[in-house]
């Protein structure tokens, strides 16, 4: 059986997509990087918002199209919110993802489908070249009153420490420079195993560590300053990503997340203190219900406030199932667009501005790609994007570069 892959959404969904393929090929299937060419089609979706939602739609009738004899088989978000709207034959909610192998082997005879040889080289071609995630837990036990993730997640349930640390030592092992530990509230890890992020690190870090280690996502409510003395290991990537979602105390309290604007930025100035270079990115949303133009100001002011080197802006959406989706003085959606842009205007100053510190400087950049224009793209340990032009394969290689100016996105650079 030829099977094909592909995942919308967060980067969880893209490590999960990773392991199904590693996991059919070990059964015997053939993973495919065209949909024409599959059996079956694998769709992992998102429904995060009522964007994500219909984009996982669009995607599944897409393949249907464009794969007519292929076998469309729907995982993940969408799946759980239990939404009609995905032409599938079948359906695997998040609660069954891991078992979706066999539960398409077991449908293989009634849709006249054999196991065809596989190979790894195939599936690798799924992987990041550089930069491969290893999900360190999955679910979500708070309770944001905009959020649908907890619900579709379910409860926090955290790996075990022996099949992470296996994991990545076999990734090192491989040749990554860099691995990402990613999940859906990672700083949560352990609290069901009596084990923690902080105890995961130390042992990832005194084990067989990668040359860089980062971190997805974090809330600010578990940062302390026990976590952030592990940046004494240079592994670390100086890269924190704290989620605001808001720079209003009314807004955020309405969200019901756990802390203050003053709480954020306090945290914020005792982990620039703590790690030199830090780049802090966040996430915010515009238009919350409730959110008036004195609210909205407020937090534009204080996201203008925190110099962040990134802000992913997402414009407010109704969840079906979520308290927000019911709550009074909903904001319209053509003001909560406009509040959105001028949220991704401040952030795009902003991130100039944190790179323009580093213009001039020379730093370390684990490369990853080279554009179709013949430069190298890759990142410094910070999060900076920096592109440089070189006839060598630099591929998978950490090596420095200078910066020497501001680029869409990122930097431009010559290797040192």
């Amino acid at each position: 059986m030829k099977v094909y892959l592909e995942s919308l959404g967060c980067k969880l969904n893209q490590c999960e997509r990773d392991a199904l393929a590693v996991q059919f090929v070990q059964a015997g299937h053939t993973v495919v990087l065209d949909p024409e060419q599959a059996d079956v089609c694998v769709l992992n979706t998102c429904a995060v918002t009522h964007v994500a939602a219909r984009k996982s739609r669009q995607r599944m009738r897409h393949l249907q199209r464009s794969s007519p004899a292929a076998r469309l088989v729907a995982t993940g978000c969408y799946v759980s919110l239990g939404e009609n709207g995905l032409s599938a034959d079948l359906c695997v909610g998040n609660e069954a993802k891991d078992d979706l192998v066999p539960r398409v082997e077991a449908l293989l005879e009634q849709w006249r489908m054999a196991p065809t040889p596989g190979g790894l080289s195939q599936t690798e071609a799924l992987k990041p070249r550089t930069r491969p995630m290893v999900k360190i837990q999955d679910g979500c036990d708070n309770e944001c009153t905009y959020c649908i993730v907890h619900v579709l997640r379910g409860k926090q349930r955290s790996r075990a420490r022996e099949a992470i640390l296996a994991e990545v030592a076999g990734l090192v092992q491989q040749g990554y420079q860099e691995v990402v530990l990613t999940g859906v509230h990672i700083s949560s890890y352990g609290r069901d195993r009596d084990d923690s992020l902080v105890g995961l690190l130390r042992a990832i870090l005194s084990g067989t560590p990668p040359e860089r280690l980062r971190l997805s996502s974090l809330e600010p409510w578990d940062i302390d300053p026990e976590f952030l003395t592990l940046w004494e290991d240079p592994c670390l990537c100086r890269h924190l990503h704290l989620s605001l979602q808001s720079g209003c105390d009314r807004t955020l309290a309405r969200m019901n997340r756990n802390y203050t604007t003053a709480q954020y930025a306090a945290l914020v100035a005792e982990a620039r203190e703590a790690i030199p270079d830090l780049a802090l990115t966040t996430d915010v949303i515009a238009g919350f219900p409730g959110e008036t133009e004195a609210d909205f100001e407020q937090s534009a002011a204080f996201v203008e406030s925190m110099g962040l080197a990134r802000t992913h802006v997402f414009v407010y959406s109704p969840r079906p199932g979520t308290p927000a989706a019911g709550m009074p003085d909903q904001v319209d959606p053509q003001v909560r667009k406009a509040r959105a842009a001028r949220l991704r205007s401040i952030g795009r100053a902003s991130s100039r501005q944190s790179r323009m510190r580093f213009v001039g400087r020379t730093m370390p950049v684990l490369w990853e790609t080279r554009r179709p224009d013949g430069r190298w793209s890759g990142l410094t340990d910070n999060y900076m994007r920096v592109y440089v032009d070189s006839e060598a394969d630099l591929a998978n290689t950490i090596c420095s570069a200078r910066l020497l100016g501001l680029e869409k996105g990122g930097l431009r650079g010559t290797l040192a």
